[in-house]
């Protein structure tokens, strides 16, 4: 399953192969409720088909509107602001006090797309430049931590799995959280020595090894934007990768099995290997938020959906203190 932003350039793509005019569009800055993060990716060909989204749909009207009517055909990128008035946001249906900037290259060179599109293929981190004053739009290596950057004249953007997920076994909700997590554009690593599991992973995309988890986990060397998800419910193997991932910088620690099993956990990791409570307060178990789910993708759903709550720093919702469910027993058993 592949992200948003490979969707938009394999369309770009498709349609600088087919010979049409079409403009990219960046969403450099926002100020105030936007509907779209700063890096938000939109295609727009001359007839008004659009791949991808810079707001919940009022600002590409506007976009496709000027594409058709030939104000987006000049040669050199350009930046467009939103929502300056309050007259101006509500006639684009920007929420209440947004405002959107974007940058607009008219003519994106084919040979760049390409480049960019082998690069992101090959899981590479990518800074993609667009000089203002130039008129030129460059590519380079980008290294973990860059950010985007936006002056006025020049645009600096990053591309490519910035985040990373290490899954820790290669059963049925390994697969879907792999895919899921593919989509939301992490490195995906599957480590499972198991050899009844591992020689059976087909995910592409994703980086199957099948040392020790531990021993994986060390090699990632794991930062900020790392999450580690141990799914064989065998202690040999989810707790030796927690051992290292509770005391990492990782964002995301967690692990599956009922509530029972992880208390289990909790009081071997403080008893055998000096955990404090406030260390174990990092690990997620039951592994996802409480949503009822039985099956394996349901519970891929509700690990990302954890996932994406921690990342974005939102607090646990008040029912994630629902009492058990069938699926924590059920989770034992599918893993």
């Amino acid at each position: 399953m592949d992200s948003v932003d490979l969707q938009v350039l394999a369309t770009a793509q498709r349609w600088a192969r087919e010979g049409r005019r079409f403009a990219w569009v960046t969403v450099a800055h926002t100020w105030g409720s936007a509907p779209r993060p700063p890096g938000a990716w939109l295609v727009v060909r001359e007839d008004g088909l659009v791949e991808g989204s810079v707001s919940g749909g009022c600002i590409e009207d506007d976009l496709i509107a000027r594409m058709r009517e030939g104000r987006l055909g000049v040669e050199r990128p350009f930046p467009l602001v939103y929502g300056v008035t309050k007259e101006e946001a509500e006639r684009v249906g920007l929420p209440c006090g947004g405002k959107l900037e974007v940058v607009v290259e008219p003519c994106p060179d084919p040979v760049m797309l390409d480049e960019l599109a082998a690069r992101l293929a090959a899981r590479q981190l990518v800074v993609k430049h667009v000089d203002l004053t130039s008129g030129r739009t460059t590519l380079s290596e980008a290294q973990r931590g860059d950010a985007l950057r936006w002056n006025g004249e020049r645009l600096i953007t990053v591309h490519g799995p910035q985040w990373r997920l290490l899954i820790v076994g290669a059963g049925q909700i390994s697969r879907y959280l792999a895919q899921m997590a593919l989509a939301l554009d992490y490195a995906v690593t599957v480590c499972d020595p198991r050899e009844e599991y591992s020689p059976g992973w087909d995910v592409p995309g994703t980086k199957l090894v099948t040392t020790m988890p531990d021993d994986c986990l060390l090699e990632m060397k794991p930062d900020a934007h790392c999450a580690v998800v141990a799914l064989t419910h065998d202690p040999k193997l989810d707790d030796m990768v927690l051992l290292e991932a509770l005391r990492s910088p990782a964002f995301y620690v967690g692990a599956v099995g009922s509530r029972f099993n992880n208390e289990k956990r909790r009081e071997r990791l403080m008893s055998h290997f000096d955990f404090s409570p406030e260390e174990l307060q990092r690990l997620h178990g039951p592994v996802g938020l409480p949503i009822g789910s039985h099956t394996p993708p349901e519970i891929a759903v509700s690990i990302l959906a954890e996932m994406v709550a921690v990342r974005n720093g939102v607090s646990q919702p008040r029912w994630s203190a629902a009492p058990a469910t069938a699926s924590d027993a059920l989770a034992c058993s599918i893993a």
